[in-house]
């Protein structure tokens, strides 16, 4: 009897394995099928509309004709200044929360609160901050001091619309960059203190170049995150129409999200706009993913010098 109930119990776990095994692969075929949907839409969309003219030209005719090279150079240099603001001071943060700050320090729980706090903030409460405080009170500062109250930082611009971001995006890059430092052996940092190195070179010679890989998938994640954010632009330094690039960080810029949500909500004619607005969407995803490649190819390399160095 003990072993028919064992049997029993056996088949039914056997039963339930299998039924979740089916869901679970039913939930990775919908989301499949859905981004494969989506994606498969755009494509089909937007390969009519791509074209080296549409890719190297400047807007025209209301935003009815014309490409969108100021968009794509403005997203790349927003990106690019976003996570020059954001991976040094996302690792700055973990490497304080990891290597000095003490396991019962006050500081650094309140530290990690006020991330995931950040982490569930709306991104349009990240426009206004970047308004508030970029734009108005540091921008405002800076006129006032060096340009004599004339307004030259005071108004929305590509410096602070990629500082909003990076705030944006910081949480992404200290969670993942600490996570990093915590994979490194504990005997790594021992042995290296042993040998008579400070602390300092410990983290640069020894916890870091094994961190490096971690670090910069952080820093993948954050470009994934921040380059296709609309709210937080719309506020701090994106233009509606611009068909010139931007030469200054204070300058306005356009960008390929804004772009579309501009298509897609304000032009006056639908018909006209729709094979653009396709193209945009396009654009911004295979720049995005290349991006992403450039992000990773440099990883991978880090990997592989990492693992000759050892």
């Amino acid at each position: 009897m003990v072993r028919a109930a064992r049997l029993g119990v056996g088949g039914r776990s056997h039963v339930a394995d299998r039924v979740l095994l089916w869901l679970t692969t039913l939930a990775v075929v919908i989301i499949l099928a859905m981004l494969g949907l989506i994606v498969g839409n755009v494509i089909i969309g937007g390969a009519r509309t791509l074209s080296w003219e549409f890719i190297s030209q400047s807007p025209r005719d209301g935003m009815t004709a014309g490409g969108v090279f100021p968009a794509i150079f403005g997203t790349v240099a927003l990106t690019v200044l976003m996570t020059i603001g954001a991976v040094p001071a996302g690792v700055a943060t973990a490497l304080y929360l990891t290597e000095y700050a003490s396991p019962r320090s006050r500081l650094a729980r309140l530290i990690r609160v006020c991330i995931a706090n950040l982490a569930g903030v709306p991104s349009v409460v990240f426009g206004l901050f970047g308004l508030g405080f970029f734009v108005s009170t540091v921008g405002g500062a800076i006129d006032r001091h060096l340009y004599g109250g004339d307004m030259t930082y005071g108004k929305p611009a590509l410096v602070w619309a990629s500082l909003t971001l990076a705030i944006l995006t910081l949480p992404v890059v200290v969670v993942a960059t600490e996570e990093a430092l915590r994979a490194v052996p504990r005997e790594m940092r021992e042995v290296s203190l042993a040998l008579g190195a400070t602390k300092l070179q410990t983290i640069v010679r020894v916890v870091l170049p094994q961190a490096t890989s971690g670090i910069l998938t952080g820093g993948i994640l954050a470009v994934s995150r921040g380059a296709g954010e609309v709210a937080p632009i719309m506020f701090t330094g994106a233009a509606y129409f611009l068909p010139f690039l931007p030469t200054h960080p204070n300058d306005q810029f356009m960008n390929l999200g804004y772009h579309v949500y501009v298509l897609a909500t304000q032009s006056p004619d639908i018909d006209r706009t729709k094979p653009l607005l396709y193209g945009t969407v396009l654009v911004l995803l295979l720049l995005t993913f290349m991006l992403n490649l450039t992000a990773m190819t440099i990883r991978t390399r880090a990997r592989k010098r990492a693992r000759t160095h050892d």
